[in-house]
């Protein structure tokens, strides 16, 4: 993971290193000590860069202090690391002051990236599928930095590029890298087959969704991703795809059929509830509970403040309505699924999460928070439901039950 650009910010060591949380705080200490020289900030997706920065708001007291003394942190304990660090850090009582002014003025970290960093002149990342989520959050630390979107790409190998890089990220097309790999695309509107044959290059139709296919010369064969992409155009005879949602679904519980991006249209919409009061969600992920006769939804977040009540049970019930699939709905007002619940987490429980992972064996700059959790994944399950401070429960069908009762008693 880069959280800072380390191109020619942070040395060799601390981009090695084996201890993820120990790179990342000498990866933020490296950033402000060459402050001054940094152009742009970095990360191959967005999660990344707002982990960091969610990060320096909880360690900049110790930063300032490591820069006041030239003395680097107890918590720095690997030794190739303490000692490249050693070559670097310098007592800096004046750049030490500046720092701790720039943390203390600013108004909920608006617009951090763009203070500490006074020469850079955007923030790179990618920012489509899941990392979509991020993109408020990272908006808000850029403040007004433009956050700008170059590549499309997953674990199994990048994808396309993004040839006007200047366009906001939600409405960007990336174009195929027609040399890193042989792409197909299975049809998804054509209703005719039940196995519909896949098509290269130049024989996907403007407008149409596609499930994307590799085969890769490091040994994919006809690897589906599970991304549904819809071209946009075409650059010369190359298509231009927008990514639009993961192929598979996400909740399932009676004839509901869920995917990922519903459940993020739903976050969208619920989340402008709780922008009112100035709050937002840090991260979420869901889970079905059939532990009850009648299975429901359940939504866990973490939100970066206090919200009210009264706002946060309007969220339950936001979310419950934004699911506009048929299943779903019909389900919901049959009652053969029950009312979704919305758990409010403690703040970082998804970083214990990101630990839990880590330790076994995930990459942190290939890390994407799993928006669900099955029941199979008992240790994670265990994280949420340990950090669980309040519930709410969806009222959004009870009323149009009672409506419904209300109507028939007038008849």
């Amino acid at each position: 993971m880069t959280a800072i650009n380390s191109q020619g910010c942070s040395p060799e060591e601390v981009i090695f290193s084996p201890d993820f949380e120990q790179a990342l705080y000498c990866h933020l200490l490296c950033g402000l000590i060459f402050r001054d020289q940094i152009q742009f900030v970095h990360s191959p997706f967005a999660h990344s860069v707002v982990h960091a920065f969610r990060i320096l708001e909880q360690v900049w007291e110790e930063l300032c202090n490591d820069i006041r003394e030239g003395v680097l942190s107890s918590r720095i304990t690997v030794p190739l690391v303490r000692a490249a660090m050693s070559e670097i850090l310098k007592p800096d009582p004046e750049l030490a002051n500046l720092i701790h002014k720039i943390c203390t003025g600013l108004n909920n970290w608006y617009g951090v990236i763009q203070e500490f960093f006074p020469n850079a002149k955007y923030v790179l990342t990618i920012t489509t599928g899941s990392m979509e989520t991020y993109l408020q959050r990272l908006r808000h630390y850029a403040g007004e930095l433009p956050v700008v979107t170059s590549d499309y790409g997953a674990s199994e190998g990048w994808i396309a590029t993004n040839l006007h890089p200047t366009v906001p990220p939600e409405l960007a097309a990336y174009t195929i890298f027609p040399q890193i790999a042989y792409f197909e695309f299975i049809p998804l509107t054509d209703n005719s087959s039940v196995d519909p044959k896949p098509v290269g290059l130049t024989e996907v139709k403007v407008g149409e969704e596609y499930e994307l296919v590799m085969t890769t010369p490091a040994g994919l064969y006809r690897y589906k991703l599970g991304d549904v992409v819809k071209v946009a155009g075409f650059y010369n005879s190359i298509p231009k795809i927008k990514f639009i949602r993961r192929s598979s679904l996400l909740l399932t519980i009676n004839i509901d059929k869920t995917t990922e991006n519903d459940l993020h249209l739903a976050m969208v919409a619920a989340s402008k509830l709780l922008a009112e009061e100035k709050v937002d969600v840090v991260d979420y992920t869901s889970h079905i509970d059939l532990s009850k006769e009648v299975g429901n939804y359940v939504i866990f977040w973490e939100i970066s403040g206090e919200a009210s009540e009264e706002v946060l049970s309007e969220c339950s019930t936001c979310l419950d309505k934004s699911f506009v699939d048929p299943g779903y709905l019909s389900s919901r007002k049959a009652n053969t699924i029950g009312p979704l619940e919305l758990r409010v987490v403690r703040r970082g429980t998804f970083q214990k999460i990101l630990d839990h992972f880590i330790r076994g064996g995930a990459a942190v700059s290939q890390f994407k928070t799993p928006r669900y959790i099955p029941s199979t994944n008992t240790k994670v399950l265990q994280i949420l439901n340990e950090n669980v401070e309040k519930k709410y429960i969806s009222t959004a069908f009870n009323r149009i039950k009672f409506r419904n009762l209300e109507n028939i008693a007038l008849l």
